[in-house]
């Protein structure tokens, strides 16, 4: 057995190279101001010790030139293909990126997004099984909003798993189906869904945590309704917010406010299965089940709200007028390449715009 050279006496062992995974790492930005630029550059910077990064830019030309100049030496840093059309810039980025991937393996992750090299590993490994891999995010600092969010997170985890800003594809299987719709709001969830019509299998691990920066507070009251809007894509999810006000209204007119005691309580159970779950306790405070009821009662209010908007024109994001498709729905053509095609659901028929 070879056995490693010690080194002499006064003399310095060489730092150990770094791990390199056969992976790519897309990140689709688009920038309104250099605020935080030095941290994301500092995350780039180690990121890049690890993966080949490509950076999809669609920032203004003055914030793309001095990322250009930040970045340079350090990742791939292009802006989206002109030939692409959609009204999802992150979409346009997302399909830039991973055409121009040098790897089968591909990690698609938002701005706020900071995954580290162990989760990075547990992603390839996955990929290596599955066509899509679909971490978990945590917020790391917690804020009063990010432990509000937490709630709805805990949640979704109780029932089968949350919606991150990240993902993890394969390359092949991505084009060979096309990629996925360029001008549907709840991206995440149509690029899972086309996977799965192609013919693509999905892992969702609950135990893989990836640290996610939170948003500021401004931002994250103005995603309140377009998020709930954002369920106009899952019908049943939809329904269930629509009836929180509801039966909050019953109750309190019946005068029973124990019924809403205990339907809080039961909310807060739920979300400490969700927590302890796949050992999220370490990465989710205790506290941070008791934010559910509170999400629980916003998602209720906001639902109603985002159908309003969509009887009065719809949700603003992105891009201005009409055009928006919550989601669509894609069944496969035999899972060969390129024999994908759309089925369109009430309401989304290619002509008819869904928010008007």
């Amino acid at each position: 057995m070879t056995r490693p050279i010690a080194a002499r006496p006064g003399e310095e062992t060489a730092a150990p190279a770094p791990v390199r995974l056969p992976m790519a790492y897309v990140l689709p930005l688009r920038a309104h101001d250099d605020g935080g630029l030095a941290e994301l550059t500092g995350y780039l910077r180690e990121l890049s010790r690890w993966v080949d990064v490509v950076v999809v830019d669609a920032s203004p030309p003055q914030l793309f030139a001095r990322h250009a100049a930040a970045w340079d030496g350090l990742v791939r840093h292009v802006p989206p293909d002109p030939a692409l059309r959609g009204r999802n810039g992150k979409v346009l980025g997302v399909l830039t990126g991973v055409a121009l991937a040098r790897h089968e393996h591909v990690v698609i992750a938002d701005d706020d997004i900071r995954y580290d090299l162990p989760a990075l590993a547990a992603v390839h490994q996955l990929l290596d099984g599955v066509d899509l891999v679909r971490p978990q995010n945590h917020f790391d600092p917690l804020p009063w909003h990010a432990w509000w969010d937490t709630g709805r997170t805990l949640l979704a985890r109780a029932f089968g798993g949350d919606w991150p800003g990240t993902l993890g594809v394969r390359r092949g299987t991505f084009l060979a189906m096309g990629g996925y719709d360029p001008d549907v709001l709840f991206e995440n969830l149509e690029l899972v869904r086309t996977v799965r019509a192609y013919g693509g299998s999905t892992a969702t691990p609950a135990w893989l945590y990836v640290r996610r920066l939170p948003p500021s507070a401004a931002h994250f009251l103005g995603q309140r309704v377009r998020q709930a809007y954002d369920e106009t894509a899952r019908p049943a999810w939809l329904l269930a917010a629509l009836a929180v006000l509801p039966a909050t209204a019953a109750a309190l007119a019946t005068r029973r406010p124990g019924l809403l005691l205990r339907a809080g309580l039961a909310t807060v159970a739920v979300a400490e299965l969700g927590r302890r779950r796949a050992g999220g306790a370490a990465v989710f405070p205790a506290h941070t089940s008791l934010a559910a009821p509170l999400w629980a009662l916003e998602r209720g209010l906001c639902a109603w709200l985002a159908v309003g908007r969509r009887l009065r024109g719809g949700v603003p994001y992105a891009a201005p007028g009409c055009g928006w498709r919550p989601t669509q729905h894609v069944r496969c053509g035999g899972g060969r390449p390129g024999t994908a095609r759309t089925s369109w659901c009430s309401g989304c028929r290619p002509g008819r715009c869904p928010l008007r």
